[in-house]
């Protein structure tokens, strides 16, 4: 049986990262140190949503490269009740949607996008 454990994305900032995503209802979990012949080469920070802990690990590497996104990675996707109030809880936190909320087809879910401080793009969808 095949079960689903976690994404990973490279971030540059911890303290920016980790703060963007306890913004959006993230709660962290463990920390894990890699330390390879006797130094920290990364630290990985693991976040979790209600019943589902540790689904997304931010993974800093420690010699202070950047990334490049690549035209591969589209988002992450997650679903709150609440979309107004959930981004009016952002803004206040400096986290403003790319567009306004809308829908993709007529009677489907509203849903935007927010950006991470690594410039991932986040959706965030209403279910009601």
């Amino acid at each position: 049986m095949t079960s689903y454990l976690h994404t990973m994305v490279r971030i540059t900032d911890p303290d920016r990262s980790r703060a963007f995503y306890e913004a959006l209802g993230f709660a962290p979990g463990k920390e894990s140190p890699i330390v390879r012949n006797g130094e920290l080469e990364a630290t990985n920070y693991f976040f979790g949503l209600p019943g589902h802990p540790d689904v997304l690990e931010l993974t800093y590497n420690h010699d202070g490269r950047t990334y490049e996104q690549g035209t591969g990675y589209g988002h992450i996707a997650i679903g709150v009740e609440d979309l107004d109030g959930t981004l009016e809880q952002l803004k206040r936190q400096g986290i403003e949607p790319e567009k306004p909320p809308y829908t993709v087809s007529e009677g489907g879910s509203r849903l935007c996008f927010v950006r991470d401080p690594d410039q991932y793009r986040v959706e965030i969808i209403e279910r009601r």
